[in-house]
């Protein structure tokens, strides 16, 4: 089954597996890290300068000159400009580069999730997926570029600042850096709980806008059921489960940032204390103690510089992980590695032995089922619910794959084939139609990208959709709404045929094409759906029967498999399943139509 993948990883496993995205842009990553060392020079060098004219007031003053401040303050001043100008290229170029590599991953996520099945959207919520390669993924492009900044940065200013601070006094500096290892250890301690605390933020995040869809989305049945209040709780529960997880992650950034302010004041205390003990007994100067006081301010604002980068640390990082469980879903259904191009002939289908059974569930469906559609044949699926007539023609075009047996298409088996010539060569009209939000050209063009205005009308006369579309305020240029809202059913079905008679594939597969329309729009779409399936081997499930009568062959299912077969003239002679299943249904379907 496909699912997402929500086993734990570790950072360094993360990041391990993140750094060939941010190596593919290392000409970059390394200017910034060049700038970055640059914007460190300024921290360095004041304290050592404060240092210098502090000796020299207070040891020789009389060479404490104008010209001695002002070359000391000339050196600073162009210091500053170098760091102004490599913060910009940080600020922009920087953050630049973690668009790119957001850009990449989400590339790659979409990539992935249009291969993954049919199994794994069963199982997961679009909210969730939303989240994953939207807003988990923006938190990327901050860490992208802050993280190797950010450590480089202090890596520099720890190891610069402990050189330095060792020529002045190695005791007194040995002492203060003795602290480091303790504020560092429980800041990745803490650090561990603020990062789980996050990544349960952004799945309840994920839960609450996959539950506002689903709200929104089916707005107009919430009205007709006047369920407002019942939505209004579950999104309310929804919210608070938000706000007390909110909570708590909140909790655990007081705990990490208290821990770094505690070991704050530890590393001042000992400054205080062992540098005054150290200038009283004449070990140190008074502006060793003033390089060392800001030196250590440098420390600590570079180490909480650090904690307060862990909350940025922990989202990138949780963004990283949920775009990773993604990744490592397993694709259940792909081309074999020597699958070949799918030749297709006549157009022959063949259920050759084939069992099947839902791999969520494992809820069998079809066993040992034995069929050949013949080409060029019309061939009706009927039977009652459940009894695996969707199943079959989900199993044509690979939405899932067969637990047994093998289907095939022209006698070649279609997991043998590569999944673009099997689906290039299968049209499919299905009773609950998807149009994509943008005009109607462009809804009827996705049956053959590149398309000209010219063969998407005829494509539409074909089936029947001209007439209406002209009528439209725009004609083929009116903008349908999301998912067809400003379209009838009709008008939407007429649509999804043309869009198949643009494609002009060899196999049909119609799924209920004509069940959830009125008897008007139900003839116009027979009547399409007659001219569409001339010449092409054709699989139509129906719950109308009378939709089917005139079908080359009649397959009844049942629980067992095929129960009955044969044209409708055949099965109703043999007064069997279908001809209980026409007169207790189809008659009224008749009567009703000649009502109309």
């Amino acid at each position: 089954m496909s699912e997402t993948i929500t086993k734990t990883y570790s950072t360094k496993e993360l990041l391990k597996r993140f750094v060939p995205y941010l190596w593919k842009y290392k000409r970059i990553l390394f200017m910034d890290l060049f700038c970055a060392s640059l914007t460190t020079l300024c921290d360095i060098v004041l304290p050592r300068i404060m240092s210098q004219l502090t000796n020299t007031a207070m040891y020789d003053p009389l060479s404490l000159t104008v010209e001695l401040v002002g070359k000391m303050a000339l050196f600073y001043i162009i210091l500053r400009i170098v760091d102004a100008a490599a913060y910009f290229f940080m600020c922009s170029q920087g953050h630049i580069m973690g668009v790119y590599i957001e850009t990449d991953m989400r590339s790659d996520a979409f990539d992935q999730l249009e291969k993954l099945s049919d199994s794994y959207y069963a199982n997961t919520k679009i909210g969730q997926i939303m989240g994953r390669i939207t807003s988990d993924l923006f938190d990327v492009t901050e860490f992208a570029h802050h993280c190797p900044e950010e450590f480089f940065i202090a890596f520099i200013k720890i190891v610069v600042s402990f050189v330095i601070l060792c020529y002045a006094s190695v005791p007194l500096t040995i002492l203060i850096f003795a602290c480091v290892p303790f504020m560092i250890f429980g800041s990745i301690k803490l650090n561990h709980k603020f990062r789980a605390a996050t990544k349960e933020q952004r799945v309840q995040i994920g839960e609450l806008n996959a539950q506002v869809e689903d709200s929104l989305l089916g707005e107009k049945v919430v009205k007709a059921f006047t369920a407002e209040d019942t939505e209004l709780k579950k999104f309310a529960n929804g919210n608070e489960q938000l706000k007390t997880i909110k909570k708590k992650r909140y909790y655990a950034m007081a705990n990490l940032n208290m821990c770094i302010r505690l070991f704050d004041g530890l590393m001042y205390s000992v400054t205080i204390i062992a540098g005054g003990l150290f200038l009283v007994y004449g070990k140190i100067t008074a502006g060793d103690l003033v390089m060392y006081m800001l030196y250590v301010s440098t420390l600590i604002a570079t180490i909480r510089r650090l904690v307060e980068f862990a909350e940025q640390f922990s989202q990138g990082i949780t963004g990283i992980e949920r775009f990773f469980e993604i990744m490592d879903t397993p694709i259940d259904i792909k081309d074999a590695e020597d699958a070949k191009e799918l030749e297709v002939s006549g157009g022959e289908i063949e259920f050759d032995n084939v069992s099947f059974e839902y791999p969520d569930d494992h809820n069998r469906v079809l066993y040992e089922l034995c069929l050949k559609i013949k080409s060029g044949e019309n061939l009706a699926l009927v039977g009652e619910s459940g009894g695996g007539k969707t199943t079959m023609a989900s199993l044509i075009p690979r939405f899932y794959d067969v637990t047994s047996g093998a289907v095939k298409i022209d006698g070649q088996d279609i997991k043998k084939v590569t999944m673009k010539s099997l689906r290039e060569n299968i049209g499919i009209v299905q009773q609950d139609v998807y149009l994509f939000s943008g005009t109607v050209a462009e809804n009827i063009a996705y049956g053959k990208p590149g398309a000209t205005r010219e063969e998407i009308i005829h494509a539409a006369k074909l089936a029947g959709a001209d007439s209406f579309i002209t009528e439209l305020k725009d004609g083929y240029d009116s903008y349908v709404g999301e998912r067809g809202v400003k379209l009838s059913g009709g008008q939407k079905q007429r649509i999804s045929i043309a869009r198949v008679f643009l494609k002009n594939p060899k196999i049909l597969l119609l799924d209920e094409a004509t069940s959830a329309l009125d008897n008007e729009s139900e003839i116009l779409i027979e009547n399409s759906l007659k001219k569409l399936s001339v010449g092409r081997t054709t699989l139509t499930i129906a719950h109308r029967l009378t939709t089917i009568q005139h079908a080359d062959r009649i397959i009844v299912l049942g629980k067992t498999g095929i129960v009955e077969e044969g044209n409708h003239e055949q099965l109703l002679e043999k007064k069997g399943v279908y001809y209980r299943l026409w007169n207790g249904i189809a008659l009224e379907e008749v009567g009703d139509r000649k009502s109309t």
